[in-house]
């Protein structure tokens, strides 16, 4: 991709030259997975905590056509406050650097351009994964795939709980995605700090998951991602009881109303947010903070 169509900011370019950590972080919770005009102070703050890690935060997004790895304050705030910014996943980078759209990057989005930029640690809050109903609708995120493709570390709170937790699992170990849980055997539940479901492989701490991304690389092979696993903090989780009777609800209520498809997702955490009063929202913010924090002392171990 020529350096017209993926630009990185000046810092982001210095502190790649210069090797020096960075981390990567999606936009598309600043545009559309939080309230505006808290969307804005969540953005700063998660790049603060990225510094405060000794590392150089690199926000993704598209402007106008161009993707940019790393923004500056008033493109953070055109990302936060402008309500026609699309969100993007990988399939729509190339429509929108060709008419010139603007939109947040998605996980797999943001993976594909962090990774072509030389970035090997990027912070989010959930994957997406396969949903309850693949067997009727074989309806699985584009996350899966791009990551089976992509050498990139992603420090996770788990897949978002609305999904099929054992099946998204099964998936990613088809796809040769390895995954750490990070002080933890069992797989986070992203509102929740466990779904229940075990874990292979646990690392203690940055230095470890730092070892596994160099093995990664002497090994070569397929150029896979390597998932950081790291549970939301049970004083800091949704009530297990709440999660699971107002999911139940909800995915009831979404059958009775026929949505199905894309509509899924956001309407299901939609629900969680207003049937819970706001709970399943911090919860999530509790977790982003806690990857963003790890990814910034992995990508300084390195």
């Amino acid at each position: 991709m020529p350096d017209t169509t993926l630009l990185l900011s000046p810092e982001v370019r210095e502190a790649l030259d210069a090797r020096r950590p960075v981390v990567a972080l999606e936009s598309t919770i600043i545009a559309h997975g939080l309230p505006r005009p808290r969307n804005l102070a969540v953005a700063e703050e998660l790049e603060a905590l990225v510094r405060s890690g000794g590392a150089v935060p690199a926000t993704v997004a598209v402007l106008d056509g161009r993707a940019r790895v790393g923004l500056d304050k008033d493109q953070l705030e055109r990302i936060a406050g402008d309500p026609s910014v699309r969100k993007l996943g990988h399939r729509d980078l190339a429509p929108a650097l060709a008419t010139g759209a603007s939109g947040a990057t998605t996980v797999s989005a943001t993976a594909f351009l962090a990774a072509r930029a030389g970035i090997r640690v990027f912070a989010t809050g959930g994957l997406g994964g396969v949903h309850r109903d693949w067997t009727s609708a074989q309806d699985e995120s584009a996350d899966l795939r791009l990551l089976a493709e992509t050498r990139i570390t992603v420090v996770c709170a788990g897949v978002k709980s609305i999904l099929d937790v054992p099946a998204t699992l099964q998936r990613l170990e088809t796809l040769g995605v390895g995954i750490l849980g990070y002080g933890t055997e069992h797989f986070p539940g992203f509102y929740l700090s466990s779904s229940g479901e075990p874990v292979d492989w646990t690392v203690r701490g940055p230095e470890e998951v730092a070892a596994v991304m160099d093995a990664q690389d002497a090994l070569g092979g397929p150029q896979a991602a390597l998932i950081v696993a790291n549970p939301v903090p049970e004083a800091e989780q949704l009530d297990p009881a709440l999660h699971d009777r107002v999911l139940a609800e909800a995915l009831s209520e979404c059958r009775e109303q026929g949505i199905v498809g894309q509509a899924v997702t956001p309407f299901l955490l939609g629900e969680l947010t207003r049937r819970t009063g706001g709970a399943s929202l911090e919860a999530n913010l509790a977790a982003v903070r806690g990857n963003v924090r790890l990814a910034a002392r992995i990508a300084a171990a390195r």
